[in-house]
């Protein structure tokens, strides 16, 4: 491990490397966790994600695939951040501080951005692509009987 994360004494995460590869752990043992249920509404969840191309202001020569992070309402746990959140900067000791402002007081205020983890999209996108497999396999069975008859 390059580093490790506790919470309490507890491994809640880790980022580890070998030659080739570098790995961003998370906990998942399921002795951590309670009231496990199934994902039973993927396909309807995952239709309400918009997944986009886009630039970043600052890479205007790159154009990547993504999300729009206020726009993932389907797992709202992959978010941070609020829509249109701003954050003040304060005035701090060795600041060249205006005569009527002191240490403390706001010195601007600037957006403070989104993120989105978009590695907690994949366990609604495994339950709504095994959901739509389902549907396949039935529909295949359907078509087969019907040829046969």
């Amino acid at each position: 491990f390059i580093q490790s994360f506790q919470n309490a004494g507890t491994s809640v995460g880790y980022i580890a490397y070998t030659n080739t590869t570098t790995t961003f752990g998370t906990s998942s043992d399921y002795r951590l966790k309670e009231n496990v249920t199934a994902i039973s509404d993927g396909i309807t969840r995952l239709k309400t994600l918009k997944p986009s191309r886009f630039n970043f202001k600052a890479d205007k020569n790159k154009t990547v695939d993504g999300f729009l992070a206020h726009e993932v309402t389907a797992v709202p746990e992959a978010v941070t951040g609020t829509k249109d959140g701003m954050k003040d900067i304060l005035y701090a000791a060795g600041d060249t501080i205006p005569s009527d402002k002191k240490v403390g007081d706001v010195k601007e205020t600037v957006p403070d951005y989104q993120g989105i983890d978009q590695s907690k999209l994949v366990p609604l996108l495994t339950a709504a692509l095994q959901e739509a497999i389902a549907k396949i396999e039935v529909l295949e069975t359907k078509v087969a009987a019907l040829e046969g008859a």
